[in-house]
């Protein structure tokens, strides 16, 4: 066999290799990207069991979430720095946010290397923002001790 008499040059493999890199390299970003995006699902999704407990005026359940401890009653004594009766009266009709009839969880931040995240609420569609602070080991609530702003491009890429 000679070089004019080589078989003709076939494409097909070379294109299916083409077609797997760019297809594996697309959904390792694609992948990388959403996990990104949603690391901070879990905090999120705590602030929002809270806010909709105090939605459904169920104040203990939602005390419950605050302290990550559905059996609060029965140590109420280790939550002396937070007693019910303050968070009724933080959270309750009388709060700060009144009657709670709609929230919506915003966005979070997970400033720095911190060990919680920051997640911003809008309550009864107010202009003003709840911002609560999740702590990522154990997914206990309190007061953020700062804000953050939602809501253009950089900030979802960032959150």
């Amino acid at each position: 066999m000679t070089l004019l008499d080589a078989k003709p040059y076939d494409a097909a493999p070379s294109r299916r290799r083409r077609t797997c890199i760019v297809t594996l390299a697309v959904a390792v970003l694609l992948g990388a990207g959403l996990t990104y995006h949603f690391r901070n699902y879990a905090e999120r999704a705590a602030a929002d069991r809270f806010f909709s407990a105090l939605q459904k005026h169920d104040y203990e359940s939602a005390y419950a979430v605050w302290f990550h401890d559905a059996d609060w009653k029965h140590h109420q004594e280790k939550y002396s720095s937070y007693p019910f009766n303050d968070f009724y009266r933080d959270w309750g009709p009388g709060g700060e946010w009144g009657v709670i009839k709609s929230h919506a969880v915003d966005c979070s931040l997970s400033p720095g290397a911190g060990s919680g995240v920051i997640v911003q609420v809008t309550v009864n569609a107010r202009a003003q923002h709840a911002y609560i602070w999740v702590q990522k080991s154990d997914k206990t609530l309190s007061f953020s001790p700062s804000e953050i702003e939602c809501g253009n491009w950089w900030t979802w890429v960032t959150e």
